[in-house]
């Protein structure tokens, strides 16, 4: 799924010329469009997929992608959506991935330090803002879903709820989330809510894990990382916009 993108040679004349132009809106400058429903783009380390997995329980709508550049060691994109119809389903969940080796157990994994900027241009949604983090025993698990998943809600649009039922307040990365537990099949969910809107998030993922070992039997030592993605879930409303200004992650 990699392309490649052949760019024509400038005279010293021609680039003289270019330099001249004013510089372009940053619509112009986008690396890729996205309205498949699995269009996918990689670089920098990174990956976004237009997710549209769940667009068949709509009775209406659409969605588009649009990487809009890496910087910072990171990438940025916005997206574009209306969704309507089948209230309680989720129509997609696009996301920027960070590339991960295979074969990394999360208990050999010290830091898992993360940057996210985003924001959304309506309050008319039924949407969330999440982390997705899968893990599996098998090293080379299907990217979809795994043993277990790892939900980081930054902010939870609407009358939504995560897979399970909340099982307290509790603290970690210096937040205070909602932890919600449950079954989505035969994979076990872990899904910590923000208590209020969080547009700006810094942490070491690790610390959610340390805290699963610690309390919820979570087994560190034979879980590998499978996927460590952010994202939106949309399930109905719009038009609306959602941009993520920065994400960046590291894997140590």
């Amino acid at each position: 799924m990699k392309t490649s993108i052949l760019l024509p040679l400038l005279s010293a004349s021609s680039a003289a010329w270019a330099s001249a132009l004013p510089a372009q809106p940053v619509a112009s400058r986008q690396l890729k469009t996205l309205c498949e429903q699995y269009a996918y783009w990689s670089g920098n380390g990174y990956e976004v997929l237009n997710n549209l997995w769940g667009k068949d329980a709509a009775t209406g709508g659409s969605q588009c992608t649009y990487v809009d550049g890496t910087a910072n060691n990171g990438v940025q994109l916005h997206t574009t959506w209306t969704w309507q119809g089948g209230p309680n389903n989720v129509k997609s969940y696009i996301y920027i991935g960070k590339q991960v080796t295979k074969g990394r157990k999360i208990s050999q994994i010290s830091s898992m330090q993360t940057t996210t900027n985003w924001s959304y241009n309506t309050n008319n949604v039924r949407a969330n803002v999440a982390y997705d983090v899968f893990t599996a025993a098998d090293p080379n698990h299907v990217n979809s879903s795994g043993d277990y998943e790892l939900m980081i809600w930054l902010a939870r649009l609407g009358d939504i709820y995560p897979i399970g039922s909340s099982t307290g307040t509790v603290t970690v990365a210096g937040r205070t989330w909602d932890l919600w537990v449950g079954m989505n099949g035969s994979m076990k969910v872990y899904s910590f809510i923000a208590t209020s809107t969080v547009n700006s998030f810094s942490a070491d993922v690790k610390q959610f894990f340390n805290y699963l070992q610690s309390n919820q039997g979570y087994p560190a030592s034979s879980q590998n990382l499978i996927v460590f993605q952010v994202g939106t879930e949309t399930f109905t409303g719009g038009p609306a916009t959602m941009t993520i200004s920065q994400f960046s992650a590291n894997i140590n």
